[in-house]
Parts: structure tokens; sequence; C-alpha cells
């Protein structure tokens, strides 16, 4: 679990959504969202090439469903990604006086989340180092971090392509204790142990559904 304390003072309990790395060594780092974000974008694209002498706008001709797979050729799927803005406040921990709290704020989420697009070299005793500060000198290739993202009962394979944070607030000693993170994530789409389920699901979802819902539209409802 995350050494990052919780700063929900509330008996209510509610499932928090989290970013973890996925690794064999020792430490992984690990950030749970202590404030659920709001909203979150996700978005799925196709990209259509069809090439030079193409007359017809957005595919080929096509006549029957035969020919389906012909007509798709030149259009490929691109990666999903996600976009999230999440809140990092430490001043619930502060008004408890949580001691890390008031000398640190949110200073370690934030060093996580950078540590979490850093390249990265990994050692033969599972110990992670920086890439630029690996002085090592072999020719291992460093590499960004495999994330899971939790959220609910999904747990999809991500790299985290970008982050964003604005400090909202500082102490005194100019440590940040507020901020908003805006993170973007491409979902890892391969022959995986958690994309491979979560697409299962997804299908099997779909499909199950269909007839539920023509039923429900057949009705009149909305």
């Amino acid at each position: 679990m995350s050494n990052i304390p919780s700063g929900n003072q509330s008996a209510l309990k509610v499932t928090r959504g989290m970013l973890k790395e996925y690794t064999a060594g020792d430490n992984p780092l690990e950030l749970h969202f202590e404030f659920n974000p709001s909203t979150i974008t996700r978005s799925r694209a196709i990209e259509i090439e069809f090439g030079e002498g193409t007359n017809t706008a957005g595919g080929r001709d096509f006549n029957g469903t035969e020919e389906i797979r012909r007509v798709a050729q030149g259009a490929t799927v691109k990666a999903e990604t996600f976009t999230l803005k999440i809140l990092l406040d430490a001043t619930d921990r502060m008004n408890a006086d949580d001691s890390d709290a008031n000398t640190d704020g949110v200073q370690p989420e934030l060093d996580i989340l950078y540590s979490m697009v850093e390249p990265k070299l990994q050692a033969p005793d599972g110990a992670s180092t920086l890439a630029a500060l690996s002085d090592s000198g072999d020719d291992a290739q460093p590499y960004p971090s495999v994330l899971l993202f939790t959220w609910g009962r999904q747990v999809l394979p991500v790299f985290m392509t970008q982050v964003q944070f604005e400090v909202k607030a500082y102490l005194p000693s100019l440590v940040p204790y507020r901020a908003e993170a805006t993170l973007t994530l491409q979902v890892i789409q391969s022959r995986n142990n958690f994309y491979t389920p979560e697409i299962e699901r997804m299908f099997n979802s779909a499909q199950g559904a269909v007839g539920s819902l023509q039923g429900f539209q057949s009705t009149g409802g909305l």
C-alpha cells in the first residue's frame, strides 16, 4: 500500500482510484487518489489511410457484408487514452496535525507522478534507478514505467504519456500543499494479464446488453 496517508477524514467508505507501477522490483511507485477525479475523459479513435487513387470519401465502395473486410483495409484502431484531473491536497492532514503533511505538503505525490514518467534502469537485484542518476556504464536500455490504472473493477495497463500540474497553494516554506494534476494515460492494448480480461468483460457486457436495451427501447422508454 502507498505510504502516503489519506486525507479523507470522514467515516464515508468510498473506493479510491489508484496508479501503481507494475514491476518485479522493490518498492514500486504507488499513488492512491486522495480525492477521486470528478470526470475522466476517454478517447478511442480509428485512423483511416486508403492511399492515393481512392476516389470515394471516407472509404472504399462495397456491396454486401461479404466485402466488409476489404472495406476496412487501411483503417487502424488507435490506442485508447485517458485524461483525468486529480486534486492533491494536504489541508485535511495538516489540520489533523500530521507532521509529514505540515513539512512536505503534497510534494511527495508530485514527485511520485514525475518519477512515473522518468526513464529507469532495473538492476538484477530488483532495485530501480532513474536513468539520469545511473553511472553503471552498461548497455541496458532505460524504460518508462508500466502502470496499472485501477478504477473500480477495471485494472488497465497504461503508460503515462504526460503529467502536468498547477500548484494552488504553498506553505510559507514554498512547499506546495494543494495542487491539481492533469494526467494523460495511454492503454497498453496487447495480450497481457490485465487488458485481455478487460476487453473480454467489455465485449461480453456489450453483447449481453443488446437484447435488453432493444427490449427497453421498444417500449418507448428513454
